[in-house]
């Protein structure tokens, strides 16, 4: 397989000096996929050029990705040259925990250490595999920030002990990044969310950037493979807007290529998942190729329709509350 020329993938250097791929290949099938098709996406998508992988301890995959970056590693491809991330699920945030979870990852994923470990959601709060967005637990808190900062502060012991290079967070708000850049010894150098055309945070956005924080957007393409669970009437189809289906006429491209080329060309990291080997090969050679203009870009600014698909209904913690209770949406942490 033709291995992509490392030099042209893009990258995005940290506060720290440290640089992470720009396009990565998230590894969460879903209920589409099982963890033996993605650990052998994984060994092919390394040997087309991928160097940096999204995983996490909740996808109940890491053991069989494992095995898949033991094979990379023993192909001639440097452990140093990989960007591997996980991340710690919902009901292991107190702090021994957090590092149990952490020697588990690396355990399952034949590794010494993490690039990058994440608090995968803000909540403690988590729920059977595969159940309905209705589903609540009885033990469901909302954020609260001393604990929160309990958890960060076993993260930060991560990096003390080697065990990580860098820690970060994932569905984050403003109001709770606030807190957390307030009291942290190490503020985070990542922020993973949902983004994609139709859903740009931007004024999210641009406040890590201003933080120098990185955002790593998920569901680059508007998540077209997410479970029925995760879907709603009102969701809307980024890879179907005229905007993203001109531009990929004019390029000769699929309109997912169109998605990606925007998400690295705005500057974020991205970690479109796929387990087939043509399309793994084309998002990443839509990254490296034929960048969009400047008025492609402006036009896809414009097609913002405030479309969250992930909408994390299972981490509530009262009945009779929205979904939006989760995401501060008036600038208040929701008690």
């Amino acid at each position: 397989m033709k291995n992509i020329d490392q030099a042209k993938v893009p990258r995005r250097k940290l506060y720290n000096g440290s640089e992470i791929p720009a396009i990565g290949l998230g590894t969460f099938g879903s209920d589409t996929y099982t963890a033996e098709q993605i650990a052998e996406a994984v060994v092919g998508a390394a040997g087309y050029g991928y160097r940096h992988f999204d995983c996490a301890s909740v996808y109940g995959n890491e053991s069989y990705i494992g095995n898949a970056l033991s094979k990379v590693i023993k192909s001639g491809i440097d452990r140093e040259e990989l960007w591997i991330t996980s991340k710690v699920w919902n009901d292991m945030h107190d702090p021994e925990n957090v590092i149990k979870s952490c020697k588990k990852s690396l355990s399952d994923l034949q590794l010494d250490y993490l690039d990058l470990y994440l608090v995968h959601w803000p909540f403690p709060n988590f729920h059977p595999p595969g159940c309905d967005v209705d589903s609540r637990s009885p033990d469901s808190k909302p954020y609260i920030h001393g604990n929160y900062m309990n958890t960060w502060l076993a993260m930060e012991e991560l990096l003390t002990q080697g065990l990580v290079r860098h820690i970060g967070t994932s569905n984050m708000t403003i109001p709770k990044l606030k807190l957390l850049l307030r009291d942290a010894k190490v503020k985070p150098v990542v922020n993973e969310m949902e983004i994609h055309p139709h859903f740009q945070q931007q004024e999210l956005y641009d406040y890590l950037i201003e933080n120098q924080i990185q955002p790593i957007g998920y569901s680059p393409l508007g998540s077209p493979s997410r479970p029925e669970r995760d879907r709603s009437k009102q969701d809307t189809v980024d890879m179907e807007d005229p905007i993203i289906v001109s531009a990929a006429k004019k390029h000769g491209v699929h309109p997912a290529a169109v998605c990606l080329k925007w998400a690295v060309q705005r500057g974020q990291v991205t970690i479109p998942f796929s387990a087939k080997e043509r399309q793994y090969k084309s998002n990443m050679d839509a990254v490296i190729m034929d960048p969009l203009s400047e008025d492609e870009m402006n036009d896809i600014s414009k097609i913002d329709k405030n479309n969250r698909l992930i909408k994390g209904q299972v981490f509530l913690w009262k009945d009779n509350q929205s979904w939006e209770d989760l995401w501060d949406l008036d600038g208040q942490i929701a008690e």
